[in-house]
């Protein structure tokens, strides 16, 4: 069974109609940011009418925002973000739910693009969001995330609306040019459009190119060069997905996300083997083909002088990482395989990459903080 995202915008309320056209059964998950007041009532108010009138299970959660992100020293965006995750994550175990439906679509992706572009990003940043994967969140990332609507524009999904004669509600603060995704969308693309009338497609079009390219030459790419493959993740990754205001179904990324910048440097191994605290040594050889990532679900390593595998989550849990820190800490992982991590940067090394007597290149890996 289906849990599908609901904020009450035209969006999701297009995605609620799919789905229910489909036919199979879904429930609907809510959140309440409390942060517009009595808007946030209403379009509480108005998805509990529309799921009621159709007989569909939902779920409503009130968060108290603010208070969350200044206690992490995070953006109210971000905030909201985590906040719905972790909660749809919750619920698909609670309830066993198969997947999560959210509503970003061909615009969102295209924003999300040209943000990351701005800030500053790596081949990882160019890709876009993907119609499925997983809920970036550490502690339910195996749960699927869909997104039905990727291949759809705003005007795909207006027409759709008007052709089934959907009702909304729509978020002041879309209005307001308060948050980057705001004005992007508001002062950026109207210019972009005059030039060219289908840049949303022409942009979707290209982050697939890009994606497919990353997906071929990874490898290659991150062991010659690790700082560009970087997979600037905030909790994205690697879901990069967002838009203007925490009560949509995407927020912006964190501006403040912790980002590295990783070094590799080659030595001969017979020169003496020294370095500063925080730099790891290993054998070039043993280590083979390598790249830069970030923590995923599977991720193992076997630590110097350990008897045996041990998951990445328990690695983190034995050194006392909190579970919303871990995606940030950087590890270099093995082409062969993926989730065999040789290294986590600044930490420890797996015992396979140890360096002995008989090591001829030695590689030596370093970090510090952009």
């Amino acid at each position: 069974m289906l849990l599908v995202a609901v904020s009450g915008g035209l969006d999701s309320m297009c995605l609620a109609r799919k789905v229910r056209l489909e036919g199979g059964p879904f429930a609907i998950a809510h959140c309440n940011f409390g942060l517009r007041g009595e808007e946030s009532d209403g379009d509480e108010a108005f998805v509990r009418s529309w799921a009621e009138k159709y007989g569909i299970p939902l779920h409503v959660k009130h968060f108290d925002t603010t208070t969350y992100a200044r206690e992490k020293g995070i953006s109210i965006e971000m905030a909201a973000r985590r906040l719905r995750y972790h909660w749809f994550g919750e619920l698909c175990r609670e309830h066993g739910y198969t997947a999560v439906a959210v509503a970003h679509n061909a615009n969102d992706n295209a924003e999300t693009l040209l943000l990351n572009l701005l800030r500053g990003t790596g081949l990882r940043g160019i890709i876009g969001m993907k119609s499925s994967g997983f809920l970036p969140d550490p502690d339910f990332a195996d749960i699927p995330l869909l997104r039905p609507l990727l291949g759809m524009t705003r005007a795909d999904i207006e027409a759709f609306a008007a052709e089934q004669g959907l009702t909304w509600r729509e978020d002041s603060t879309n209005a307001l040019n308060d948050y980057k995704r705001n004005k992007i969308r508001n002062q950026v693309f109207p210019v972009f459009k005059e030039i060219n009338p289908s840049f949303v497609q022409t942009l979707n079009k290209n982050m697939e190119r890009f994606a497919e390219e990353l997906s071929s030459d990874a490898p290659r790419l991150c062991h010659s060069a690790p700082r560009l493959c970087h997979s600037e993740r905030s909790e994205e990754s690697i879901d990069p997905s967002s838009t203007s205001s925490p009560q949509d179904d995407n927020t912006p990324q964190d501006d403040k996300t912790p980002r590295h910048e990783i070094s590799d440097e080659l030595w001969d191994g017979t020169k003496p083997v020294k370095q500063p605290e925080g730099t790891l040594i290993l054998d070039k050889d043993k280590a083979g083909e390598y790249f830069e990532g970030n923590w995923e679900s599977g991720d193992w390593i076997r630590p110097l002088g350990a008897p045996g595998k041990k998951k990445m989550q328990d690695w983190f849990t034995d050194h006392h990482i909190p579970a919303d820190e871990k995606i940030f800490v950087p590890l270099l992982k093995s082409a062969r395989d993926p989730h065999h991590v040789l290294a986590v940067v600044g930490h420890c090394i797996d015992h396979s990459v140890r360096v002995t007597k008989s090591t001829r290149q030695i590689l030596r890996i370093s970090v510090k903080n952009l």
